[in-house]
């Protein structure tokens, strides 16, 4: 990392995700356990480098039985596969605070290419002299294409659970202010 290192605030921060449950709700849940690695520039965010790592055995729906078959080896096989990762490969300007992350996501140590959508806010300068900025970032990823195959045929057709899962980002991120300083 260059001296543009921020630190992500996981207090300010969530990783979540919605997919839609017997083709009729969505359930949303979050990981609540994870950390990463920004180096980002405000003056030339197409340079921005980032490193996510989750842990899947952090996954939460508030429906604890549900977290026990989602970190199953029907789902994430937390304990044969206990990180999701997020590498970015690449940067792309949009407009207007707008960018394209490309970057290889890894889940159940299948690894695929993803685009996440994303804004930028900031930076400001926060009371203690330190600079933050707000990242949001979206994608959609097929399951399957991660491993994540299991599902339930309803009596009524359709299945049990979407294919397509929604993964919403919201990171604030900050440098102290002797590293904004400098």
């Amino acid at each position: 990392m260059s001296t543009h290192g921020w630190q992500l605030v996981a207090a300010h921060s969530s990783i979540g995700f919605t997919v839609r449950h017997m083709m009729v709700a969505k359930v949303r849940g979050e990981f609540t356990a994870w950390s990463g690695a920004l180096d980002f520039d405000p003056e030339h965010p197409e340079r921005t480098v980032v490193a996510v790592d989750i842990d899947a055995k952090s996954i939460d729906t508030r429906t604890p039985q549900r977290d026990d078959h989602l970190r199953s080896a029907d789902f994430l096989d937390a304990e044969r596969f206990p990180a999701i990762t997020f590498r970015s490969t690449r940067v792309e300007a949009v407009g207007g605070g707008d960018f394209k992350v490309h970057g290889d996501l890894t889940i159940r140590g299948v690894t695929r290419p993803v685009v996440l959508d994303a804004t930028v806010d900031g930076p400001v300068t926060d009371t203690w002299g330190g600079r933050r900025t707000g990242f949001s970032a979206r994608t959609a990823i097929d399951r399957k294409d991660f491993g994540l195959v299991w599902n339930m045929v309803l009596e009524a057709g359709g299945f049990a659970v979407a294919d397509r899962v929604d993964i919403q980002l919201e990171i604030e991120a900050m440098q102290p202010a002797a590293a904004a300083a400098a």
